[in-house]
């Protein structure tokens, strides 16, 4: 029997729910379905407060989609100083900043096009 595929919407409350557990600030998804030309359906952008923050972030993360939904990350970067981790989930990526250099590098106003969603409940 092959892996069940899981949804999209089913693996961005995960990736939430992974970065919720290691208090990732400002969470935001932005939804880039309806753009042509989009280089996936999702961005998850958040940051921490450390570079040590900022790894616990992308573990919770790889650990939570790992264990509740067997799924793997396809591709991670980022980790030598953890500034800005970036995650490849196919039709999600996750990017995960320290705050210094999400500001820096301001994805939320680059991809404003997309429908942007604050995520809610922070710690």
């Amino acid at each position: 029997m092959g892996k069940e595929l899981v949804s999209t919407e089913v693996l961005l409350e995960q990736i939430i729910e992974g970065i919720k557990n290691v208090r990732g600030r400002e969470i935001v998804n932005i939804d880039l379905s309806q753009l042509e030309h989009s280089i996936c359906s999702h961005f998850v952008v958040c940051h921490g407060e450390s570079n040590t923050q900022v790894s616990a972030i992308a573990d919770s993360v790889e650990r939570t989609l790992k264990e509740r939904l067997s799924v793997k990350v396809f591709h991670k970067e980022g980790y030598e100083n953890s500034q800005w981790i970036l995650m490849d989930y196919g039709n999600i990526l996750v990017h995960i900043f320290q705050k210094p250099f999400r500001e820096f590098y301001r994805l939320e106003e680059l991809w404003g096009d997309g429908k942007m969603e604050k995520i809610p409940g922070e710690v």
